[in-house]
């Protein structure tokens, strides 16, 4: 055999080697490309059914489940797409598509929920954030159009509004039933403040006015608990006129 077939065949086995590596190599990063889109459907899936399963009653409405239904759809289809024998991912897909054919009349089962604490709030405020994101990241995948994507970002500036008034309200209540006009005074204020703030300021009028009667009415009840009672009334003039005894006493000795 002559040195250049020889030459040939060794070079011939590195480019095998090297073909096969690389080979090897773009079969490991499908591998974990297709693992790492697995994850991510299964996340956005989960964002999503979190969203329109906790979300309180009282924030969620048929569109919005529906809406939310529609994103995980999205998803799941791609996921049985990704992984064809995935029995529970096709047995969801259908479930959705069930719930979707329903339209408007889709159940909503969510119970309302007492907002009556700043950490209660916080958590809720923390779903309003994680449907504004997805949201958010569907406009800009193109899934979800512009359009219809700017009227659900207004209506969860709206869910947030309406968390802020029901938590100020829930509280300055709370202090009225306890005795605490001071504490009430407070947190109809802050909600006073919190509605003024607002752009929208013709959709909180009533809402604003609501609470401005209810600041005006703590306010009163303020002033009311400084004012002394006709048995302190009583007492302090009884006082002054002790002291008057008194100074006329010391008048009296003083003249003598």
């Amino acid at each position: 055999m002559s040195p250049l077939v020889i030459t040939l065949l060794i070079v011939g086995g590195i480019a095998l080697l090297i073909a096969i590596a690389y080979v090897n190599h773009m079969v490991e990063n499908n591998k974990l490309e297709k693992a790492r889109f697995k994850t991510e459907l299964n996340d956005r899936i989960r964002r999503c059914a979190t969203v329109s399963e906790s979300l309180p009653g009282q924030l969620m409405t048929p569109q919005l489940k529906l809406m939310l239904s529609h994103l995980q759809m999205h998803f799941t289809q791609r996921l049985v797409q990704l992984q064809p024998s995935d029995a529970d991912s096709k047995a969801q897909l259908e479930t959705l598509r069930q719930l979707i054919a329903q339209g408007d009349a889709i159940p909503v089962q969510n119970p309302p929920q007492q907002i009556s604490s700043e950490a209660k709030a916080k958590e809720v405020r923390f779903q309003l954030e994680n449907l504004h994101g997805q949201i958010t990241r569907c406009t800009q995948d193109g899934i979800l159009p512009a359009k219809e994507a700017k009227h659900w970002v207004n209506e969860v500036r709206h869910m947030l509004v309406q968390l802020h008034i029901e938590l100020f309200g829930n509280l300055g209540q709370l202090a009225l039933q306890q005795s605490q006009p001071g504490q009430a005074r407070l947190a109809f204020e802050r909600g006073v403040q919190y509605l003024r703030k607002q752009t929208d300021t013709a959709r909180y009028q009533a809402l604003l006015q609501r609470f401005e009667a209810q600041l005006a009415r703590a306010n009163a009840m303020v002033v009311d608990m400084g004012k002394p009672t006709a048995e302190d009334a009583s007492e302090l003039t009884e006082g002054l006129k002790s002291l008057e005894g008194d100074e006329d006493w010391k008048k009296k000795n003083i003249y003598d």
